[in-house]
């Protein structure tokens, strides 16, 4: 299990993207599952949507690329020197809304990996329901100095 102050050594995110709370499970290189309190005070609620929030599509699939980072920054030894970027999203599917006072509970698995490029399966539950998933190819680049 990794804390939020963990999380924080191992990302560059920050508040209000950093969408990872806590790391609940780890198998390295294979699979990681993290969580995501979604509270009421989330900035993107105050325009998405006003009287009927829902947190975006796109920070889901966001928060289930930051799981995939930290499971693969883990057990790199120069990590503070990468970062991930997107390649591409695949199988995109939005199930039901995530709302304010939702647990999302984000299960990354690799499907394949290479030397600067991976490919995971994210699925994204809430009380167990399956909410959002996607394939997500992400692709390590050098940090900008």
């Amino acid at each position: 299990m990794l804390t939020i102050h963990e999380i924080m050594k191992l990302l560059p995110h920050r508040y209000p993207l950093l969408l990872v709370d806590r790391v609940l499970e780890i198998e390295e290189k294979k699979r990681l599952v993290g969580l995501k309190n979604v509270t009421a005070n989330e900035q993107f609620f105050q325009g998405h949507f006003p009287g009927a929030p829902v947190m975006p599509g796109v920070l889901i699939i966001e928060a289930m690329a930051q799981c995939g980072a930290i499971l693969f920054l883990l057990g790199m030894p120069d990590r503070a020197n990468k970062l991930f970027y997107f390649g591409s999203i695949d199988k995109a599917r939005f199930r039901k809304p995530v709302i304010p006072g939702d647990q999302l509970i984000l299960e990354l698995t690799v499907l394949h990996s290479r030397s600067t490029t991976a490919k995971l399966r994210g699925e994204a539950k809430v009380d167990g329901v399956v909410v959002a998933e996607a394939e997500l190819m992400s692709v390590m680049v050098d940090r900008p100095q």
